[in-house]
Order: C-alpha cells, then structure tokens, then sequence
C-alpha cells in the first residue's frame, strides 16, 4: 500500500448546509426514527420562540398521509425583508445559513430553545423539500428548497388579514433510515411543550389516521405536576406552585407529593428537557433541604437529637418541575444535558426558599405530612444502610462478594463481559451450558421478584434474595453506594420466556432497574434478549423465527406441506445448543437496548402497571389489547 501526499489539497471544506448533509448526526443526533422525530421538535421550538416572546398563542401541527410534516403558528411571521449583509431575504437567510437567527444577540427574542439558531436550516438541509409560508403585513409570502438549496425566490402569492409562519417540509429518504411518524411520540412532546408554556394552544393531527388533539394547559407546570401524579395516591391536595425573576432568570417550580417511594423530578431550562440537571436542579435541592431542617426544628417535628434529614429523605414520593428561562444558558457535560449557568443556582434558591417557607406557613397540615414521609424515609434510610454494612461484613467474612448461583465469566475487562439474568433454573443450567464462559455470566433467577413499584422503599427491597443477588452480581452497590465505575458486565440481558408470564417478570426487572439504577438505561448497558417464538422444520432444514410475520412469510416461500412446526413456550423447552443458536451467540442473536426516549412516559407506563391503581391498569390493558401479538394463557 503506497503513503498518499497529505497536504492542503486534501483538506476538505464543506460549504453551507453541505456539512449537515455529511454528518448529519452531529446535528441532530441519529438518521433514526430519533432523528426523524427531532426535525419536529426543531420547527416546533420556533414556533414556541414566538409564544415565549409574546407573539403566539397558537400552534398546529400537521402529520400529513405522505409523512411529511406541516407546523403554522400565528405569530409575528419571519421578516421578509433583505437582509442588510447578505442581500437575501431574512427567510431565506434563516433556512439556508446556519447559526443565523433571532436567536443571537438583537432583540428577536430574549429567550429561545431548540439548537440556537441551526434549527431550520438543518430541517431544511435534511428535507427532500420544505416549503416556508410566511403571512406578514397583508401579504402571503412563499419559497421552496429542496435538500437545502434554494428552488423558487420568495414570491408574494396573495393577501392576508393574518400574521404568522406555516413550515411545510418532507424528510429527505436518503439521509433517515425511516421515514414514518409516530403519532404517539410527537404528541408526547408537544403536550409537555403545551404545560411548559402555559397559555399557549398546540393542536396535532394526523391525516393518516384522522386523529387529533389539542394541548393547552392555562395552568402551565402546575397542571404539569398534577398529570404526572395521575396514576399515584397522591399525599396531599394542593400543589405548591411559585413565579420569580431576578437577574433576568424566569424562575418557575410546582410540586406535589405522592404515596409511592421514588421521585419524579424534570429540570427545564428554555423549555428543553436537562436530564442531568445542572444548577437550577441544585438550587432547588438545596433550598427545599434548608427550609425543610428549618421548618421541622421550628416546629419540634425533628428533636434535639435527630439527625437533619438529607437530599435523599426528601426525594421519597416527590413530583416535581423546575422551569427556567435563561438568556444565555451555558450547558455542560458530554451530551449538554446539564445547566452550568452559576448564578441561576442562587436565584431558584433565594426565589424557591421565601416561597416554600410562606407556603410552608400557610399549610402546616401538609408541611407535617411531607415531614413525617421524609422522617420515615430517613429511617428506612439508616435500616438500609445497617443491612448493607451486615451483607459487606457477612461477604466478606465469606471470601467472596458475589452469590453462589452465579455462573461468572473468566474475562476482568467489564467492556468485554456481559451478564444475562435468566428466568428459572431450568433455563439457566441451558444457558449455563450454551454460553461462552470467557465473556458471558449466567444468573438464574428463582423466587419472587419484587415489584418495585408498590415496594419501592430500599430498606425492604433489600430483604428480597433475588434482588440482592442481582445487586451482588452488578457490582456497583445501589443508593447512596451506587457508583458505575464498579459495574462488572457493560452488557445486562434480560432473557425471560416469550409469553404472558416472561413479560412480566421482564417488567418487573426493568421496573427495579429504573428505578434503582437508570444510569445503567441512561449509559445503554441493559438489553432485552429476543428468543425465537417458532421452529420450522422442512426436510434438513431448520428454521427460527421470532414474530407472526417471519412465520407468514416462510411459509408462503417455503409452503406449508411437510412441515415440522414448533411453537416456543418458554427457554427451559430449548436444549443448550438451540439457545446458543438463537438468543446467545452475538454474531447472530437478537438484542433490544432499553432506552428511554421519553422519560415523562416511560415513568407514566411504569407508574400504570406496576402501580397501585387497578382502574388505571385495566383501562391501559383494554386500549392496548388491540397490539398485543403472541399471547400464551
């Protein structure tokens, strides 16, 4: 292989919208069906810019039967006037340059989500094409691009009594790996937009199955609180909501308490989620600690020789949002999740400190409920503690630190192990049998598994043998000992039987995991294993099938005489060498990562079945019915 000349000739420059065309990803993510969807959320954003500003207060939202996408908002409209420097119009500026705006500097807006400026000149980069409408002064001003590049001039079409913007645009097939939209995903977004933005009305439709619905909450954050509390008994009626500025930080925060043992808490910041929250998050924390030791002292609720409650024993059954509008927020960490800006620590801290105490004031019913659910959690904190000490000292008494049914591989580097948390012993001993010992472990799972959601408290969860087994093996401890860099296995597979009773022990482990170590979900180290539910015979030839529609389609390639069907009730009925085949061996396996696209969601479906309220569950059962497949009673 010859060496090439690397020199100034070979370095690329990619003009304009041409570098997102290229690496696409950069920009917004994925070419998946996540990438697809953030196009949306970008368009949308702007639209929502003009409600933050004053200007909007209605949103419509259009999935149109082709799949391609129109949001109208009535707005101020973008400026159809040339641009002083670019001598193009502001529309075309706005679509075809990137980092070009309101959005840096000037007075176009004093706050805004979404990429900062990059927002629709990458929907229209990544667009087959995208039609802008804007009605302004009288007048209805339209363009076209296609791919980015400008087709048609903006041109005055007609006249209008109306002001606004309509986005038209249809994602570009050669750029996503899909190109259909989920209704439900975009309708979730837009109704957590509608309660950030109170006031404000967003209507989606979708011509592909006429459905359609309005989101617009006049309670903003406050109604927020109360939808995601829905499904949980909550522990008191009223919701604390408070509103501040100071230093040119909007400060809103609602919240309400539940019954059930873990927290339900999302930082905003300019209407975009922070998943790692960041200094809004910890001025909230922060306050809510203070004023609750105060209050509890005050009151001779804690005694003389109480410990202060901590961070954690105020978390237990909390719901709550914490809103912020920032004019220049900084983000940090690798994904730019997390709000760096210092001094909005202090502002939700001194705003949130004088409104929690007058409500405090105000309600000492509810203060003293808060107090003593934090006071037991406090408890359960320390008996949770002792019985980690016991099982530290009981392991180490014993020389070993993982539990005996574990079948543990010989590889150390935890980037090249991978555990699989079998169902039953009889699966396992297969399992045991088929994996590759260097790099797969197997646990067998036997007994009960506890359901999380209505045991949540970690004193109790640790009683249970399965559980801590599963925390033994992990490595990483769990509550105030949690920590990732001790995790054993980069890989946690979930393998239970492909029926009605597989997926809910399924459930119920993810339901542990998510609530106990979501930061396993968050990295992307936990997997659902896929076993095959169909095994074709026909002549020497095997077949493994894993959905109804595999099936369907051998068959009529194949035909359906002298065939051998098996249907797979569980993993114990596999031999070693089947389960290898079909759900072990990675060069052929199917795995399913567990991701969580949308947090408000995912934390709603755990709450409805694993949850108390058998209404709730029965209802989501009966409208869901309709997609379940492969059902084994």
């Amino acid at each position: 292989m010859s060496k090439g000349v690397y020199d100034a000739s070979q370095i690329q420059i990619l003009e304009g919208l041409e570098a997102v065309r290229k690496r696409p990803g950069m920009y917004i993510g994925s070419t998946s069906s996540r990438g697809l969807h953030h196009l949306v959320y970008e368009i949308i954003d702007n639209a929502v810019d003009e409600a933050l500003a004053g200007r909007c207060n209605s949103i419509e939202v259009t999935i149109h039967e082709d799949d391609s996408i129109s949001v109208a908002d009535n707005g101020h409209g973008i400026p159809t006037g040339i641009h002083p420097t670019k001598g193009i119009t502001a529309v075309e500026v706005v679509f075809t340059i990137l980092h070009a705006g309101g959005k840096f500097g000037g007075e176009g807006y004093k706050v805004s989500g979404g990429l900062h400026g990059v927002g629709a000149s990458v929907v229209n980069a990544l667009s087959e094409y995208l039609e802008v409408t804007v009605y302004q002064f009288g007048k209805i001003h339209k363009q076209r691009f296609e791919r980015g590049k400008t087709v048609t001039p903006l041109e005055v079409i007609g006249t209008t009594e109306v002001t606004g913007t309509l986005v038209h645009f249809k994602p570009d097939g050669q750029i996503f790996e899909e190109l259909v939209y989920d209704y439900e995903i975009l309708s979730k977004r837009i109704q957590e937009m509608a309660f950030l933005t109170k006031g404000l009305k967003i209507n989606i439709k979708d011509e592909r199955n006429k459905k359609e619905q309005l989101f617009h909450y006049e309670g903003g954050i406050k109604q927020f609180v109360e939808f995601l509390n829905n499904e949980k008994k909550i522990l008191h009626e009223k919701i604390f909501y408070a509103e501040g500025e100071k230093n040119d930080v909007n400060v809103e925060m609602a919240f309400q308490y539940n019954e059930s043992y873990s927290e339900t808490l999302y930082g905003f910041v300019n209407n975009i989620n922070t998943p790692e929250g960041g200094t809004h998050v910890a001025g909230f924390r922060n306050a809510f600690t203070k004023v609750m030791n105060d209050y509890a002292r005050k009151n001779n609720i804690l005694k003389e020789k109480d410990d202060n409650l901590t961070g954690d024993d105020i978390k237990e059954g909390l719901t709550a949002i914490i809103s912020v509008k920032v004019i220049d927020p900084q983000f940090e960490g690798q994904t730019k999740q997390k709000l760096g800006n210092k001094e909005v620590r202090l502002v939700v801290d001194n705003i949130f400190s004088e409104y929690l105490n007058y409500f405090f004031e105000e309600n000492p019913v509810i203060a003293k409920e808060i107090l003593e659910k934090s006071i037991l959690a406090a408890r359960a904190r320390d008996a949770a503690r002792k019985a980690r000490d016991l099982t530290r000292r009981k392991t180490a008494l014993e020389g070993t630190t993982l539990p005996g049914k574990l079948a543990d591989c010989s590889e150390k580097d935890p980037a090249k192990c991978e555990i699989y948390l079998v169902e039953g012993d009889s699966a396992g001993g297969s399992a045991k049998n088929a994996r590759t010992r260097e790099t797969q472990a197997i646990l067998p799972l036997r007994g009960k598994i506890l359901n999380i959601e209505k045991v949540g408290r970690l004193d109790k969860v640790l009683e249970n043998d399965v559980i801590k087994m599963m925390i033994s093996a992990f490595g990483t401890g769990v509550g105030n000992d949690f920590d990732i860099k001790k995790l054993r296995y980069h890989k946690i597979i979930i393998m239970t039987d492909a029926d009605v009773d597989g997926a809910h022990i399924r459930t119920l482990l993810l339901t542990f995991i998510y609530r106990h170590f979501k930061e396993l979900i968050d990295q992307g180290y936990v997997y659902i294993a896929q076993p095959p539910l169909f095994k074709v015979k026909k002549g020497k030839k095997e077949h493994y099938l894993y959905t109804d529609k595999e099936l369907e389609n051998l068959l009529n390639e194949i035909g359906r005489d002298n065939i051998d069907l098996q249907r797979f009730k569980g993993l114990g009925e596999m031999d070693a060498e089947q389960l290898w085949e079909t759900t072990m061996d990675p060069s052929r396996r199917i795995l399913i990562k567990a991701q969580v696209e949308d947090i408000i969601a995912t934390d709603e479906i755990f709450s409805i079945l694993m949850g108390e309220k058998v209404e709730s569950r029965r209802r989501f059962i009966e409208e869901h019915a309709k997609y379940a497949k492969n059902i084994d009673v």
